[in-house]
């Protein structure tokens, strides 16, 4: 029984301690749910589209709309049945992969935030260099690193989990299959996995947060230095979307995950999910949308009714 998982079925209490909130809850989680995809899926048709975006920026913007939509369908359908459901069970092999997709997809956003304040300290303050920085290859590889250095540490993630030994109870506390709270129903050690938690959060909570910090130093230096407030205003105003969504981001990480996983508390790692899985997706199609004016032009182009 020792190299034996012998539970097959997970259970996820998702927010069944409140039953009263459930009606609710699926409707809000519906429409943050519809506006996501909606949301994401017309950045992609308008970037794709449209030459005038083949920009490092929008490239990179398409890519992080595409990790939104796996962020949030790996978990949504799932969380949405469990709410007019009595119990949401989950097979072992779909929690698995559950938690492949939404690793792979939110530790990929991490990193694609930090490749995209390189993108804007090159544009303001290298702008006559700008375009043999960020030549269409150099984007390509980073996009590509992004992608696979993300899957390689999530496939290393999951696979210390599959060798983990599950023997009951197995109620997941939370909507969602997540390293900590499946950590804490294994009855063999974690060591070897709370150590790689550990190294994870050092690299994607910490260096790339700091690197985005850095990055920002010296944007908001090279603004403060331009004569005109023209200048000033115009400058702020192509990395004002992307640092709200960083700001909004990090602030779910580093709310419930930058801790051991011995601390876990269900509660704050559901509001932190909730803000990074289905809040976070759905609201950066928006911010960028409504403070970008040739997204805005190209989603006219693309769709002429919306001109009126």
């Amino acid at each position: 029984m020792r190299n034996q998982t012998l539970v097959t079925e997970f259970l996820l209490q998702g927010f069944s301690e409140h039953p009263e909130y459930q009606l609710s809850l699926f409707i809000c989680f519906l429409s943050l749910y519809s506006v996501a995809l909606v949301g994401n899926v017309l950045i992609i048709l308008a970037i794709t589209c449209n030459p005038g975006l083949y920009t490092p920026m929008y490239f990179f913007l398409l890519n992080l709309a595409t990790m939104d939509i796996i962020c949030t369908s790996s978990i949504m359908p799932k969380t949405l049945k469990g709410l007019v459901s009595d119990r949401s069970p989950i097979s072992y092999g779909g929690c698995m992969a559950q938690l492949y997709f939404l690793t792979w997809a939110a530790s990929s956003e991490l990193l694609l935030l930090t490749v995209m304040a390189y993108d804007r300290y090159a544009a303001i303050c290298h702008p006559l260099h700008y375009g043999n920085m960020m030549n269409k290859e150099f984007c390509s590889m980073l996009a590509a690193g992004v992608w696979a250095l993300c899957a390689c540490n999530t496939a290393i993630h999951t696979g210390l989990m599959t060798r983990l030994n599950f023997c009951g109870p197995n109620v997941i506390t939370h909507f969602f299959c997540e390293v900590p709270p499946l950590l804490l129903l294994s009855c063999s050690s974690t060591y070897v996995n709370s150590v790689m938690i550990v190294l994870a959060d050092a690299f994607y909570g910490i260096l790339n947060f700091l690197m985005t910090i850095v990055s920002y130093g010296f944007i908001i230096s090279s603004i403060l230095k331009m004569r005109t407030s023209e200048g000033k205003k115009k400058a702020f105003s192509t990395c004002s979307s992307h640092l709200i969504v960083v700001c909004m981001y990090y602030t779910a990480v580093f709310y419930a995950y930058i801790s051991p996983v011995s601390s876990y508390n269900p509660e704050k790692s559901k509001l932190a999910g909730v803000l990074y899985t289905m809040l976070s997706p759905t609201l950066n199609p928006l911010i960028y949308t409504l403070r970008n004016k040739e997204v805005k032009a190209a989603l006219r182009k693309l769709f002429p009714f919306l001109k009126n």
